[in-house]
């Protein structure tokens, strides 16, 4: 689900869901930019049209070249466009394949697994509290209210050279996947969205209640959630 919150005019997100294909995306166009809607959508259309092949690392080379292709059109444009014009998104890529789950990251969208009661926190921010926090130069605590906390080091169509940050982990049936924008984790606390997803609930379920409590604290930006649950059979089915 994706809304546009409560401040914003246009919503700058997209997201991707090709649950039959194994293939989750959350792009969050960026806020200030000149067409972010133009990246997250070309990025999510792009991921749409991919035809996966069967190899799990080509796979991920695929999706990996994908952005990294993106990356040099948005650059282009820009270029083309003249003046100090970004056109960037941020972006988290989610993988399913058999019992092993990828996952791709450029900026601040996140992803999350719920097991067992217990919310992580799969992705690491690229922005500059993130660094700073990494660097012991700030407390944890501080940093979602600190004046630099949306200011994103990384994001595809805003650097010359793109690095994709990459991770994974094994699949247990039961386990709920979260992707969302930082439109989602900037109103609502993580210990939150833990409480949510503890619910018995259907996976589009969550997603409205996860939106309606960023709606209720002001959802000053766009707001995408995304939510899969692995459910028990054969790895293969996962």
């Amino acid at each position: 689900m994706s809304h546009v919150g409560k401040v914003r005019k246009l919503n700058e997100d997209a997201y991707l869901d090709r649950n039959e294909s194994g293939l989750w995306v959350v792009a969050d166009g960026m806020g200030g930019h000149s067409s972010g809607d133009m990246a997250s959508g070309m990025i999510v259309e792009r991921m749409q049209q991919l035809h996966l092949p069967g190899v799990l690392s080509k796979k991920v080379d695929l999706l990996e070249e994908t952005l990294l292709d993106i990356n040099h059109q948005l650059l282009t444009e820009a270029a083309h466009r003249g003046g100090n014009v970004t056109i960037g998104a941020t972006v988290v890529v989610m993988l399913a394949h058999a019992a092993h789950l990828l996952l791709l990251w450029a900026g601040d969208s996140r992803a999350y697994r719920f097991r067992d009661g217990e919310l992580t926190q799969l992705t690491q921010d690229h922005t500059q509290v993130e660094e700073l926090v990494a660097g012991g130069l700030l407390l944890r605590e501080d940093a979602e209210n600190h004046p630099a906390s949306n200011v994103v080091t990384r994001a595809v169509g805003a650097v010359e050279e793109l690095y994709v940050d990459m991770g994974d982990t094994q699949v247990e049936p039961g386990d709920l996947y979260l992707l969302c924008s930082d439109g989602l984790n900037k109103e609502v606390a993580d210990r939150e969205i833990g409480e949510i997803l503890a619910m018995q609930l259907p996976p589009e379920n969550y997603c409205h209640r996860l939106i309606d409590l960023a709606l209720d604290r002001g959802a000053r930006d766009n707001v995408t959630v995304v939510v899969a649950r692995a459910d028990a059979g054969p790895p293969e089915q996962i």
